[in-house]
């Protein structure tokens, strides 16, 4: 692509593009300044979304773990259930209670934990009703379902959690690791999915024997639950409407917090980061996070493109390089072979850097509002402190602190008209 070019859009068959009379200027995108916000004390959550695959468990520890580096009290929380988390910061197992890390010299301190959201939803039951009543509900088979496998605890449980943790001002930066794809952003519905589920017709139904404003009501009920007996089975309705009965005093709580921590993630001090790598499906995820969180109103840091290939100097073009691999070849001088073969990997770097640059170009030009934070692949996989530690100057180092000079905000040099 000539700088000339558009960055979408292709001609029309059988027709040469017309020449520019003017020269356009490459997308800059401003640079993501995340070393800034996880020192600043004002910054107290951090979430990191994004696609599945694309990093966003170790972007997590990574940036947690220079945090508490940096003098911050710091607990990761991820609600992916991979053992990645674990494994890197050097634990055996993560659960629902944050556990200590141990990291040497560091001025702060880091906490890491996994969400258990049947375990989460049992502290909510114990927490908020009486031993007999816990007991029923604990004991209700519809419940040990919905506990553990029914469709969006996941998501509310997040809420909760998130909503305890800001709670107890144990820590003063919460790390919050997502689910992979767009589920990664459904804990943002968790109020309105409660409040709908609350207020459904068939949970008001199943209420009404427990409330005495519906007892002349008990005929259309006794009707309803017939129907309903035929089509669920008998033992499971009983089990839904002594569950739901048992859970009435405490519905308003369940909505009041939940509402009351989705407010929290607007209000400053909280950003949202989303992780993405530079490939078609990921950027087209991120596209659709930044616009998500931009209808609901959420603080948006910017876009972590992880797991580039920067080349090791951009001096060489791809052109030049392959053309300079054909003449050293052709010498057959001493070494040529090896000469020739490092000029072409080199080539195949440029190549690669090239079309990394162009999906992050398209990106910026969709988004030049997003800020932006390169970070290149490692060599192999991060599994330890120090793996997180090059992450995290990755993530957090000067802009133009890099071996070629390029702005972390790219991954080749900006093209100027």
């Amino acid at each position: 692509m000539t700088a000339a070019e558009p960055v979408t859009g292709e001609p029309a068959p059988g027709r040469r593009p017309a020449r520019s009379t003017t020269r356009t200027t490459t997308p800059t995108a401003t640079p993501l300044d995340l070393a800034a916000r996880i020192a600043d004390p004002e910054t107290r959550i951090v979430v990191c979304c994004g696609a599945g695959g694309v990093g966003k468990t170790t972007t997590s520890a990574a940036l947690a773990l220079a945090a508490a580096e940096a003098g911050r009290t710091v607990v990761v929380l991820t609600i992916d259930p991979a053992r990645r988390l674990a494994q890197s910061l050097g634990l055996e197992e993560l659960d629902n209670e944050p556990r200590r890390v141990e990291v040497p010299e560091a001025d702060g301190e880091l906490h890491a934990m996994m969400l258990d959201m049947k375990r989460t939803f049992d502290d909510i039951v114990a927490a908020h009703s009486t031993p007999e009543r816990a007991e029923q509900i604990l004991a209700n088979p519809f419940y040990q379902s919905l506990s553990s496998s029914f469709a969006g605890t996941q998501e509310y449980m997040a809420m909760e959690k998130l909503g305890q943790l800001r709670a107890s001002d144990q820590w003063d930066l919460i790390i919050v690791d997502t689910p992979p794809s767009r589920s990664a952003l459904d804990f943002l519905d968790a109020p309105n999915k409660m409040s709908r589920f609350l207020d459904g017709t068939m949970i008001r139904l199943l209420m009404a024997p427990s409330r005495a404003g519906f007892r002349f009501a008990s005929a259309g009920f006794m009707l309803f639950s017939r129907i309903v007996s035929k089509i669920l089975g008998g033992q499971l309705l009983r089990d839904i409407s002594a569950f739901v009965s048992a859970l009435d005093t405490m519905f308003g709580g369940f909505r009041e917090r939940a509402t009351a921590t989705y407010e929290l993630l607007r209000r400053p001090g909280t950003w949202f980061v989303v992780v993405a790598t530079p490939e078609p499906d990921a950027l087209r995820e991120a596209s659709y996070f930044v616009d998500r969180l931009s209808s609901e109103g959420m603080p948006l840091a910017g876009l972590v493109l992880n797991r580039t290939h920067p080349p090791a100097t951009t001096a060489l073009s791809a052109t030049r390089a392959e053309g300079a691999a054909e003449e050293v070849q052709e010498s057959r001088a001493d070494g040529a072979d090896l000469a020739a073969a490092a000029l072409r990997v080199h080539a195949e770097r440029m190549q690669l850097a090239t079309r990394e640059q162009h999906l992050a170009d398209r990106f910026t030009s969709a988004h030049p509002e997003v800020a932006v934070r390169t970070v290149p692949a490692a060599a192999g996989d991060v599994h330890d402190l120090d793996g997180l530690r090059v992450m995290g100057e990755a993530l957090t180092g000067p802009d133009a602190d890099t071996p070629t000079g390029t702005p972390r905000t790219r991954v080749l040099p900006a093209r100027r008209g």
